[in-house]
């Protein structure tokens, strides 16, 4: 099938070279953009019930832009001066870059990994001796909590922000050949929206492992799976897919019973025969002679 039209489930990008524009001019397709979910912060009130003293800690890991705004938007509403020796362990440069927009900064009190958790975690091995918050969402990624126990961390995990499913209802009547997912969120905000949804020949595309399983989970076709090591991007990734023709991957087969399930199967089907009633037969007629003679 040719591929018309798309549709990204993120903010539209504000950049005019985003490789989106670039990518629906080459192809002639028609990218719309749509965010499947949004962001709520946890109101003070429900956060002081965690008993959590921000105050307490001497050093936050923000692992996003969301992180940055909703902690800094706590502090506001439970009217906390952060202390200017209070030290920031950013994700990556351009979360970093963002902590401007709330502290003067300066290189003694923020640290930066380099593009990932795990990277972050060899800067934050460093500094044991720090009692670390994290602010986070209510669907945090598992190797956050993971790494820092294993580092042998003192840390607190807080939710400040919450993910939740945008209201997608004007888009019931309106079909697209090629659906682009970012996050398990947004995977979950189609059923929830539309439960009787039906994938038929719509191309899914999914970025990252965590996304890929949750398409595969919601009892969808993968299409499409990015990061690969020749397309490091999701545009990447749907070029690649348009050029080989963009036709939708097989249907996986059905999946084969394990070993145990076949001895089940079998140990079931030899009782049935087992009991099975045995038809009866029908008594033989008793052979009457003819009459002696006399």
């Amino acid at each position: 099938m040719k591929i018309k039209n798309i549709l990204v489930t993120q903010v539209a990008p504000t950049d005019e070279k985003s490789p989106y524009f670039a990518l629906a001019k080459k192809f002639g397709v028609k990218i719309d953009f749509r965010p499947f979910i949004k962001i709520e912060g946890v109101p003070g009130q429900d956060f002081r019930q965690e008993r959590i003293n921000i105050l307490d800690h001497s050093a936050i890991v923000l692992t996003s832009r969301n992180a940055v705004d909703h902690f800094f938007r706590m502090c506001k509403e439970l009217r906390l001066t952060v202390p200017e020796s209070m030290k920031y362990f950013c994700v990556s440069e351009s979360v970093a870059y963002y902590v401007q927009k709330y502290i003067v900064y300066r290189k003694r009190k923020v640290f930066i990994g380099k593009n990932t958790f795990g990277d972050l975690m060899d800067v934050i091995k460093k500094h044991k001796d720090e009692r670390f918050l994290v602010p986070c969402s209510d669907i945090q990624k598992a190797e956050i909590p993971l790494l820092l126990d294993k580092a042998g961390v003192n840390y607190t995990n807080a939710v400040f922000y919450r993910t939740v499913a945008s209201d997608l209802s004007d888009l019931r009547d309106i079909k697209y050949d090629m659906l682009v997912f970012f996050s398990p969120g947004g995977v979950e905000s189609l059923k929830k929206n539309f439960p009787e949804y039906r994938q038929n020949d719509t191309i899914m595309a999914a970025f990252g492992p965590t996304t890929a399983r949750a398409v595969r989970d919601g009892g969808f076709r993968l299409d499409i799976e990015a990061p690969l090591p020749e397309a490091p991007s999701m545009t990447g990734a749907i070029e690649l897919f348009l050029k080989k023709g963009g036709k939708a991957a097989p249907a996986p087969p059905p999946p084969s019973p394990s070993p145990a399930k076949k001895a089940a199967n079998a140990v079931k089907k030899a009782v049935k025969k087992a009991t099975k009633p045995t038809a009866s037969k029908p008594a033989a007629k008793a052979k009457t002679g003819k009459p002696a003679k006399k």
